[in-house]
């Protein structure tokens, strides 16, 4: 029943809904029943009083509300599940944003930082007041330049002092952005002071100055299952140095967290120079999708500002609002209840008797 609509975990209850017809025949042959019995009457003005009080539509509605009321409990009794639309339970977004010299391309106008912090901006104005948002600003190192917080204001003033530097630590912005979340589990001084590492999470020699981070123990959940929160990414994807961003996205994913992913650019790029030298930057999806894809969140392509705003816009309305698989079985009871009582108040009031 994967193609349905609505899934049942007791499918096999559902052949119970085969007793209905067996009701209905038991009705039409109770009324046939009651039709010979009233014949034998002598009196035929008791005959037309007893069939004149039962005549008409108004007889069946009792009846049939009943049997709508036995196929919704026996519906009920399959454990319905449907995909409905709630609420998010996300309360916390990290904005992971690229502030290296590639986000100075003007193939986004003005430029790549600028459409990207204009569209941040937005973003946070359109989320609900609840939500906490922190920020992460990453060129070669990755670093938290507004912790989480509910003031729209601390973060608006965060994105306004961005300034460009050079390479892109893309897997380091993850890090950094998991450790806002699970604060205590992350060594930043492997990201932040760029020692080498396969996993920061794990405990490192001890840096100049730096206190050692035990490692908490863990156990990996599936990716996707943590609902608490969620990463956002804006990048043109080029990683140049850093953690690995394969190895970031995997920490993402065993610790459930979704990394929404946004390419920032045109594929085909533009050169652009500074200080003398010059590169071609082009925008390279194939990172940013396999990094939505292993922590199953999503990517999303902004080639021009005003699309990199409907991102934005798209993107605050699946985080307000998400769809889930629930069981509806208690709206099927519910829904049972009302129709009984419904038929019996019916039948009462129009025939003084409850069936």
């Amino acid at each position: 029943m994967k193609d349905l609509p609505v899934n049942f975990l007791w499918p096999q209850f559902l052949w119970l809904l085969a007793v209905l017809p067996l009701l209905v025949l038991l009705y039409w042959w109770i009324l046939r029943r009651r039709k010979k019995v009233a014949l034998r009457y002598a009196s035929l003005s008791i005959v037309r009083e007893a069939m004149g009080r039962t005549t008409g539509w108004r007889r069946h509605i009792p009846p049939l509300l009943l049997l709508l009321a036995f196929a919704a409990m026996l519906l009920a009794a399959a454990r319905p599940v449907a995909t409905v639309t709630l609420p998010s339970t996300q309360q916390t977004i990290i904005l992971a944003m690229d502030v290296s010299g590639s986000m100075r391309a003007t193939d986004v106008q003005p430029n790549r930082l600028v459409a990207s912090q204009n569209a941040a901006k937005a973003f946070l104005k359109e989320l609900p007041r609840h939500v906490k948002v922190g920020i992460v600003a990453f060129a070669g190192s990755a670093q938290v330049v507004q912790p989480v917080t509910l003031s729209r204001e601390d973060l608006n003033v965060a994105i306004d002092k961005f300034q460009l530097q050079r390479a892109t630590a893309i897997g380091s912005a993850i890090v950094v952005a998991l450790s806002e979340l699970f604060p205590g589990e992350v060594d930043l001084a492997s990201v932040t002071y760029g020692r080498a590492s396969n996993d920061p999470f794990a405990p490192q020699g001890r840096a100049i100055d730096q206190p050692q981070t035990e490692k908490k123990p863990f156990e990996p959940v599936p990716p996707g299952s943590y609902g608490s929160a969620a990463i956002i990414l804006l990048t043109d994807g080029q990683r140049t140095t850093g953690v690995d961003t394969d190895e970031a996205a995997k920490m993402a994913a065993d610790r459930g967290v979704r990394v929404y992913t946004v390419g920032v650019g045109t594929v085909d790029g533009e050169v652009i120079g500074f200080e003398g030298w010059s590169m071609r930057v082009r925008l390279d999806e194939d990172t940013l999708k396999a990094v939505a894809r292993d922590t199953k969140g999503e990517y999303f392509y902004a080639g021009t500002a005003e699309n990199l705003q409907q991102v934005y816009e798209s993107l605050s309305t699946r985080l307000t609002v998400e769809k889930k698989e629930t069981e509806v079985s208690g709206l099927l009871a519910l829904a049972a209840a009302v129709l009984v009582l419904l038929s019996a108040g019916l039948s009462l009031f129009w025939f003084n008797r409850v069936l």
